[in-house]
């Protein structure tokens, strides 16, 4: 606070922070408790709320565990809940979403932080980000249109002579995962790209010179020293896939919905508040439990992350 002082002055430095505060509190914390009070309420006709009929409880929690029906994926059959299976998928496709941007996003941010020179790193980053200057509606769409039976792809595909047939790509999981990959992998772009400019480059000359193949000099040297970005862009690519409702409502697949669909149906066609309030509440408690972890296996910390 008094670095804030010094440098802004008393009445900018109490503005920044006031409306820091006004946003967290009253746009993000308030709702957020208004809604986790109203999970643990039941969805009541307006003339009976505050009445006899309106206690807390776990009821709306419990509807996860309704309607069961065949899991069959991974190699595994067996019955579950139909909320249970799409909520452990949406998980699953969520970490496999951010896996497949740390494999493409690694390669790319080393080349710009140690090969690239500086006069061609704003073309660059140039390139990088005009797809941000597109809305995600129209990205996600165009991805809808290249993946549709009739699309360019398919179309592509033929002409090369790599299918015989029209592949029906918008079908179960894959659209939705190709999609978000598409649009957040730049979250991990950037963290990532800024935690390797940070690494001296004496260190990697001074591996090559002792004989250590380019494998070892990027497990022992780069990656480590690469962690906090890694796990900076793993948590946001993670919490913005297992969030997202915009991509998979276009990339619309019967066999591919997300736990976020889910909610919004609850909220939006069952007019349950209560309900989705308590689903949503699960979905974020259950990330966040799960980045907690990933942060404990991988040994960062929090500071390391918002650096």
């Amino acid at each position: 606070m008094h670095d804030l002082f010094r440098r802004y002055g008393m009445g900018l430095t109490y503005t920044f922070v006031g409306l820091t505060a006004f946003w967290l509190l009253v746009l993000v914390i308030l709702p957020d408790f208004k809604l986790l009070e109203a999970s643990f309420r039941p969805y009541l006709p307006i003339v009976d709320v505050g009445g006899p009929k309106d206690t807390y409880s776990f009821n709306n929690y419990m509807q996860i565990f309704g309607n069961e029906v065949d899991f069959n994926s991974f190699g595994l059959h067996f019955e579950i809940p139909a909320r249970i299976k799409v909520f452990v998928l949406t998980i699953f496709y969520s970490a496999v979403v951010t896996l497949v941007t740390f494999l493409l996003a690694y390669p790319l941010c080393f080349y710009l932080a140690k090969v690239a020179s500086n006069r061609s790193l704003p073309t660059l980053f140039l390139l990088l980000f005009v797809p941000l200057w597109v809305s995600e509606v129209l990205r996600s769409f165009a991805w809808y249109i290249i993946l549709t039976l009739k699309g360019p792809l398919n179309a592509f595909l033929m002409a090369i002579g790599a299918i015989e047939k029209e592949i029906r790509w918008v079908e179960g999981y894959s659209p939705v995962v190709i999609t978000l990959v598409y649009a957040y992998v730049l979250f991990m772009v950037f963290p990532l790209y800024n935690a390797m400019q940070s690494l001296d480059n004496n260190q990697l000359e001074a591996a090559e010179d002792l004989g250590a193949p380019w494998w070892k000099i990027h497990w022992r040297i780069v990656l480590p020293h690469s962690k906090p970005g890694i796990a900076s862009g793993a948590v946001m690519v993670f919490m913005l896939s297992a969030g997202s409702l915009l991509v998979p409502a276009i990339i619309n697949s019967t066999t591919g919905n997300w736990f976020t669909q889910t909610i919004q149906g609850i909220m939006m066609e069952g007019q349950d508040w209560n309900a989705g309030a308590a689903f949503a509440f699960m979905l974020l408690l259950f990330c966040t439990v799960a980045v907690t972890v990933a942060m404990r296996v991988f040994r960062v910390k929090l500071s390391d992350i918002a650096k």
